[in-house]
This record gives structure tokens, sequence and C-alpha cells, in this order.
């Protein structure tokens, strides 16, 4: 688990409580409606911005920003290694038993090509496809967090547009106004939090775990091409 996540929401989430309790009162920031306008709108707009089977692995995508075992590099190169010490006394053949304890599937793929003989050429294109592929995956998935990034602070203006719709139809009350602005804005205090201390960090996260997985990736291509 990846706790500078928690950590970072959590610390977040402190300082705006705090300076929020600092100067005022914190129930005055809570509206049920403005949490609707803002979240609901922002999921409905993702629906139709991405077809169903992205939209639904969005839980998973989410889950990875908290829940995500990082690859280590320098150990790949150790198990590289071994792997070539083991084809130079023994052969390649002797890589298949090695490649069925293996856990990576993109490394047990790569040494079962090795295996069976395939070109070098041929399992290098095999494999950086994959990559591709894998990139593009993670690609998307980043995409739809941005969208929801871009989504939230829009659907916050929509709800404070309409709190003010609302208090202008109330202005022969002038003691109605204060309370009614207020509203209104916490519509956009929640999509700019959002957007800003979730979504858009998310992404970022996202995205980093994807260049050191890539990363990761290419070093082991690289290193059983030199074994083959």
């Amino acid at each position: 688990m990846d706790l500078t996540t928690l950590i970072g929401i959590g610390a977040g989430i402190y300082f705006i409580v705090t300076g929020i309790m600092a100067e005022g009162e914190l129930s005055s920031f809570y509206d049920f409606a403005s949490i609707m306008i803002t979240m609901g709108g922002t999921l409905a707009a993702t629906l139709i911005h991405y077809p169903y089977s992205q939209v639904a692995r969005l839980g998973g995508i989410l889950k990875k920003v908290f829940i995500y075992k990082k690859q280590n590099p320098v150990a790949g190169i150790r198990m590289i290694l071994d792997y070539a010490v083991t084809a130079r006394r023994e052969g390649l053949l002797a890589l298949e038993n090695l490649a069925e304890t293996e856990e990576d599937p993109f490394v047990k793929k790569g040494l079962m090509l090795i295996v069976d003989g395939t070109n070098p050429e041929m399992v290098r294109s095999l494999m950086e496809t994959e990559m591709a592929s894998i990139e593009e995956r993670h690609r998307q998935g980043q995409e739809i967090i941005e969208s929801m990034a871009s989504y939230a602070p829009a659907f916050g203006m929509i709800g404070t547009l309409i709190g003010l719709i609302n208090m202008l139809k109330n202005m022969d009350d002038p003691s109605s106004i204060g309370p009614s602005m207020a509203v209104a804005l916490v519509t956009t205090f929640y999509g700019a939090v959002l957007a800003n201390l979730i979504l858009l960090p998310m992404a970022g996260k996202l995205k980093t775990y994807s260049s050191d997985e890539i990363l990761y990736k290419e070093i082991m291509l690289e290193g059983m091409l030199s074994i083959q």
C-alpha cells in the first residue's frame, strides 16, 4: 500500500478543515445539494464521455493509486543475472523450468519465447507490442481521472449558478442574500477541492507508476535478449 497517497489526502483535508475552523464554522461548508451536483454531475459527464467498458474499470484504476506493488529494477537485474548464469551452465532450455515459477507474466512470456527458439527480433517486436498495449491501457485510465478533474470545477460552477439564480429570486428578502450566496459558492469549493486535492494528484500518481513499470519492463526485455 502506498501510504504517501493516504498521508497526502489526509494532510490536505486536515489543512483545509483547520483553515475553515480558524475563520468560521465547519458546518457552513456542508451542503448536500452541492455535493450531489458536483459529484453526480462529474460522474454523469464521465459516463457520457467514455464507453461503459472503460468506466467500469474506474474502481480498479483508483485502487491502484492506493495499492500498487512497485517492481524493483535492481532486483530485476539480479534475477536476469541468475537466469544468465543458468542459461550458460545448462543451456537456454533450462530457462523453461524457471519460467514456470516466474510470477511476472511479461518476463514469463519473454522467457518462453526464448526457450522456444524465437528469433531475437521477433521476441523484441512481440514484447514491445505488449509494452505498448500496457502503456495505452494505463494512459486510458489516467485520461479518465484527468477528465473527471476537469468536469468537477465546471459542475461546481453550475451549482453556483443554480444557487445564484435561486438567490436572485428572493431579492425581496435582504436577510437571505448572504446565506444564499454562501451556499452558492460552496459548490465551487467542492469542485475545486475534488479536482485539485483528489483527482489531479491521483492521475499524476498513476502516470508515475506507469512510467516506472514500463522502465522495469524495458530493462527486463533487454536483459532477456542479452541472455538469448
